[in-house]
């Protein structure tokens, strides 16, 4: 199982894809390799790190993570 993210800092958007068997590509909103893991929530940290410090951002996402 493989996927890859493309990430546009400027605008905080993530857009993911999974490699399917015929080697194509399809959109995903949730990690299949990292399971709870949703684009959106990455989304939000990247959002996150424009106002706040490092160790805030990573703070913050451990309180998600222990959600799931």
């Amino acid at each position: 199982m493989a996927e890859y993210w493309v990430v546009d800092v400027q605008s905080s958007d993530i857009i993911a894809f999974t490699i399917i068997a015929n080697n194509g590509s399809q959109r995903i909103t949730q990690s299949r390799v990292l399971p709870g893991l949703t684009i959106a929530m990455l989304a939000s940290a990247l959002e996150l790190s424009r106002t706040q410090n490092k160790a805030q951002v990573c703070a913050w996402l451990l309180a998600q993570f222990q959600q799931l």
